[in-house]
């Protein structure tokens, strides 16, 4: 089978960060460093948001060549103008989903069912869910067709309360990220705030800030290639 091997990206949609007043949205370095990693590994990534369109960005720094790279390539760019929305995703058409981390993600992640969907398909079917930084916010609400969470009893990594309260947010986001995968049975592991921290458990790989995103999109292309070499499909 020559098709091309793909992974979506799930952008957010939400601009506002709580009360402060400051805009949010995606954080473009968990987007563009997993890209890079995945397409170098020879995959192909779409995005999909909550709302289509253009999702509204956070971050940049195009003194990072990773990040101009992203923001320069030309079919990046197309598919960046103009997301699709959940349902008009098939999800039989990925071999896995990243949830691409941005403190918007915590109003807009957690109770999209659709987007779930798309997810529980993907895992159902043999695929990943990666989600990195505040991305894990997908997963608080995530659950399997058993009605299980899908982070029960696995381990993940996601930005920490230590560093919410370091980035003065706490009283800001709609919950702790950290304590609610904990509540849904997760066992949260973490590395000192801000430094680099991948955690893979079988079919989840999570990464804990943006320091792992260039890890997070290596351990996911590694997971992804080690399940085709297992299902005896071979190369790309």
């Amino acid at each position: 089978m020559n098709a091309a091997r793909k992974v979506l990206f799930a952008l957010t949609s939400h601009d506002t960060l709580g009360g402060t007043g400051r805009a949010t949205g995606f954080y473009l370095p968990e987007a563009a460093h997993p890209w890079k990693a995945l397409t170098d590994a020879g995959f192909e990534v779409d995005l999909v948001s909550v709302k289509g369109g253009r999702p509204p960005m956070d971050g940049g720094d195009t003194s990072d060549p990773v990040q101009l790279a992203f923001l320069e390539d030309r079919r990046m760019a197309v598919k960046l103008d103009s997301t699709r929305r959940p349902e008009e995703v098939v999800p039989g058409d990925y071999e896995a989903i990243l949830f691409v981390g941005g403190h918007g993600t915590m109003w807009d992640f957690p109770d999209d069912a659709v987007l779930a969907g798309i997810a529980r398909d993907i895992y159902e079917a043999g695929g990943v869910v990666a989600a990195v930084c505040h991305g894990p916010a997908a997963l608080v609400n995530l659950t399997l067709s058993d009605g299980s969470y899908l982070v029960a009893g696995k381990e993940v990594a996601a930005f920490t309360n230590s560093e919410e309260e370091a980035a003065e947010l706490t009283d800001e986001v709609p919950f702790a990220l950290q304590s609610k995968l904990e509540e849904r049975g997760a066992r949260h592991t973490a590395a000192p705030d801000f430094q680099a921290h991948v955690v893979v458990d079988g079919r989840l790989v999570t990464g804990q800030n943006p320091a792992s995103a260039t890890r997070l999109g290596q351990a996911l292309a590694t997971t992804l290639s080690g399940l085709r070499t297992a299902s005896g499909r071979g190369g790309a």
